[in-house]
């Protein structure tokens, strides 16, 4: 299923109670709305959001990736569903023992493939430089001993914002840096489905092994569909922010929109991916095949 929702209630002030496979919404002024949960992927919960145990219950009883929010709506926890994939225990011990060749060449296909994504936002916001990005793509090699990544992301972000004395810090308080963090959240939730559901550790990264991250191997896979987000950061006016409602929508959508010329969303190629991981961790996928984001097709945010 491409069009997972994403339910966002960061700016919500009410309850959330569940009836008969449903999310039903009942806001302090008494508007009452209901939702399948058999369409939702993610769920964000702000400070001021009334929520029982059991809902939370039902919640991950539809395997519905629940993530708690600070008051800046920035995703402090999250609340997944134990796997039941039928292999979770082989692969958990394929992750573990994976040989570092085969985890520095899976780190240089994701590397490559988000590179690519930046150069083609480059491009299509016709920037004379954007040749000189994706001439660092084949630069990649195994394990990126030469951290092309940093050197690419510099290069991008210096341009990607034109004009603007822009730099990327997360949490910081530029009102795109806040656009970014937001959306990224939202990617990483289905990040977290998606390698849950190919019954992988999400600790276990290729390449992040922060011992205090628990969703390393996730910060790993939504690596190539960054840029995705980040146009549609940069095609929403300077001046907004996240305190617009139409922003956060707009953010949310991102992690939905069309990703290549086949029409599959990116939660969808996010999940191929994580899925052609587990069995590339097993050994039954000799090489690791990462899409790159082309840029927006008919149906992007």
């Amino acid at each position: 299923m491409d069009n997972w929702r994403v339910l966002d209630f960061t700016s919500f002030t009410g309850e959330l109670h569940y009836q008969r496979g449903q999310l039903v919404t009942i806001r302090d002024d008494g508007e009452r709305q209901v939702v399948p949960l058999a369409d939702v992927a993610t769920v964000l919960l702000g400070l001021r959001v009334a929520v029982a145990p059991a809902v939370l219950h039902q919640l991950a009883a539809f395997d519905v990736i629940t993530l708690i929010c600070d008051w800046n709506g920035t995703p402090s926890a999250a609340m997944n569903s134990w796997s039941d994939h039928t292999r979770i225990g082989a692969r958990h011990k394929a992750q573990f023992e994976v040989s570092v060749p085969r985890r520095k060449n899976a780190w240089m296909q994701i590397v490559r493939a988000k590179v690519a994504g930046q150069a083609a936002n480059l491009k299509v916001f016709e920037h004379k430089d954007w040749e000189k990005l994706a001439a660092m793509v084949p630069l990649v090699r195994s394990g990126d001993p030469d951290n092309v990544e940093a050197r690419a992301a510099g290069y991008y972000w210096r341009r990607l914002f034109d004009g603007d004395k822009f730099s990327r810090v997360p949490r910081g308080e530029e009102a795109r840096n806040g656009m970014l963090d937001y959306g990224y959240a939202v990617l990483r939730g289905f990040g977290i489905r998606s390698v849950l559901a190919a019954g992988l550790s999400p600790s276990l990264g290729v390449f992040h092994r922060n011992r205090s991250n628990a969703f390393n191997l996730v910060d790993d896979v939504i690596e190539p569909f960054r840029p995705a987000i980040d146009y549609v950061v940069a095609t929403t006016p300077a001046e907004m922010s996240l305190a617009h409602p139409a922003v956060k929508h707009r953010l949310v959508a991102a992690s939905s929109q069309v990703f290549g010329p086949d029409g599959l969303a990116v939660s969808a190629v996010l999940t191929d991916l994580a899925q052609q991981l587990g069995r590339y961790m097993e050994g039954d996928v000799e090489k690791l095949t990462v899409r790159s984001w082309p840029g927006p097709t008919k149906g992007t945010a």
